[in-house]
């Protein structure tokens, strides 16, 4: 069991750095956070910081190999006003340069920097299908996807070993988009958003943390990949599925896209958009799956 591997974690009282957090305790990590406030568990040491001010307790680096950067706040969660879009990059990028001011400054055994970044990335981009190499959207969502990936290839001038995930959309009842997406199904008005033929580059969360601590134990890994099911499905199929999984009638007209675009504003992308996205590159280094297709992923989410 035991492992000498020390993760610290930012944004690990999120719902993903939660799942993560224990995962790793349970397979013998030593697991820290750095955070705004303490936390609860007494098997985890919280640091705490304070991006906005600059803030950092410098004792976050003590024996730590291996840095998780999950901190941000969530892209979904409020309207995006200019204040809110600032907040959005910045919570992202100054939180990872506070973390290299710090390695530069202080001893410390730092090697690499795990970081997620976002399917964002390629924002609404049709039926095209999205590689690693494929060009970045240059609306919001895209902008900050590359500052983010930009802010934490500052590491690379330091020496450390740099991996990125664009990490797609989360299925896992305890939150995120999947609730959302399900209780209209629940109520018996299960339908499609806009078109319903948007791609949704999905994955669940079981093989995301899989995928983590793949990348915390194999070094090989470097640059970015996507995080993301091999098998991605349009914004009906999900629907369906869902409603299929539920035992739930799926019936109701699309929910129109003028409705959600006035509902939402420019954040209407997060789910009018079609974002494709292949899973190829993580297959070919090695990665299995435990859940590439959406029905054994909602079978075990509602199982």
């Amino acid at each position: 069991m035991g492992n000498n591997k020390s993760i610290l974690i930012t944004g690990g009282s999120g719902l993903l750095g939660k799942e993560l957090t224990n995962t790793l305790l349970a397979k013998g990590y030593t697991v820290s956070h750095l955070s705004r406030s303490r936390g609860k568990n007494p098997q985890v040491k919280t640091f705490l910081w304070n991006v906005e001010q600059g803030q950092i307790d410098e004792n976050c680096l003590e024996g730590v190999d291996t840095i998780i950067h999950l901190a941000g706040a969530g892209i979904a969660d409020k309207r995006w006003t200019n204040a809110r879009k600032k907040l959005l990059i910045e919570s992202r990028t100054q939180s990872i340069g506070l973390i290299y001011e710090l390695i530069k400054k202080k001893p410390n055994q730092v090697k690499s920097i795990i970081s997620a970044s976002a399917t964002g990335y390629y924002s609404d981009r049709g039926d095209e299908l999205l590689t690693e190499e494929s060009p970045p959207a240059h609306d919001f969502l895209g902008t900050c996807c590359i500052e983010w990936e930009q802010a934490v290839d500052a590491g690379e001038k330091l020496g450390l070993r740099i991996l990125k995930y664009r990490t797609g959309v989360v299925l896992t009842k305890d939150g995120g988009a999947l609730p959302q997406l399900a209780l209209p199904v629940k109520l018996g008005v299960g339908s499609p958003i806009g078109s319903g033929k948007q791609w949704i580059p999905w994955i669940h969360h079981i093989d995301v943390v899989a995928m983590y601590i793949d990348g915390i134990n194999n070094e090989a890994l470097t640059g970015v990949f996507n995080m993301v099911a091999p098998q991605p499905v349009t914004n009906a199929q999900l629907s369906q599925a869902v409603a299929k999984q539920l035992h739930r009638p799926f019936w109701a007209p699309n929910v129109p896209a003028f409705l959600i675009k006035l509902l939402l504003g420019e954040m209407a992308t997060v789910v009018l958009g079609s974002t494709r996205v292949s899973a190829q590159k993580m297959e070919d280094a090695g990665f299995k799956f435990k859940y590439p297709d959406i029905t054994s992923a909602l079978k075990e989410i509602y199982g």
